[in-house]
């Protein structure tokens, strides 16, 4: 029996809907997969160019440690000498010795400074230091309100003046108390430091992280939750 006009057009509309929605999610599909490849170039581009920014900056780091290094590593490192075990028990409040006189601006509280130094426990132990395979690393800065110096030190280089170079002996109170710092220096450790204060240097400034890195970074954590 043959099947009625109307019925034949209303099979057609139906196939002719279908047929669309399934193109239409089939497009949509391909697009998204677009989409979604748009976005990790365009995040694999700004990732590269941030990586670019930072060696560059690193390289002027390097550049400037090296040409400082020259300036004031013959004269550093003749302080290589000076660590040596000391009985801890006997450094109960900080007392300064000071090694050379600097002829520069005096360091007081708030005085922005860049300094070398060596710093050993009572085993006469390095347990970090500016020099590092015949040359000095990137000196240090201290005196702004975001330096996280411990209290000996801040207290310790008050006073000195610039090209000046101070011995520190610092009770564990005014280091690393009762925390430590790490492997490297046990709780209530009184520690020593041998500094040298030198001008400010400029500082070469930090790259800063683009907020495409730092959402899809925020985002990649999030999930992890």
């Amino acid at each position: 029996m043959a099947t009625p006009r109307s019925q034949r057009i209303g099979i057609w509309i139906i196939a002719i809907v279908l047929a669309i929605g399934t193109v239409g999610s089939f497009f949509a599909m391909i697009l998204g997969t677009q989409n979604q490849a748009i976005d990790t170039a365009n995040l694999k581009k700004v990732e590269n160019e941030y990586q670019t920014k930072v060696s560059e900056r690193d390289k002027k780091v390097e550049a400037q440690a090296k040409e400082l290094s020259a300036t004031y590593y013959p004269e550093f490192s003749t302080y290589e000498s000076v660590p040596a075990a000391f009985n801890g028990d006997e450094i109960k409040e900080l007392t300064k010795n000071d090694l050379k006189v600097g002829d520069g601006a005096e360091i007081k509280k708030g005085t922005e400074y860049s300094a070398y130094y060596i710093g050993w426990d009572p085993k006469g132990v390095i347990f970090d230091q500016s020099i590092s395979d015949g040359a000095l690393k990137e000196p240090i800065s201290g005196g702004s309100s975001t330096s996280s110096m411990i209290l000996g030190w801040d207290e310790g280089v008050i006073g000195m003046k610039t090209g000046g170079v101070r011995e520190l002996s610092i009770p564990s109170d005014k280091a690393y108390g009762e925390k430590g710092n790490g492997s490297n220096i046990a709780a209530n450790t009184p520690i020593k430091f041998v500094i040298m204060i030198i001008p400010k240097i400029t500082e070469v400034p930090q790259v800063t992280v683009p907020q495409e890195l730092l959402d899809y970074y925020q985002s990649q954590y999030s999930g992890q939750q």
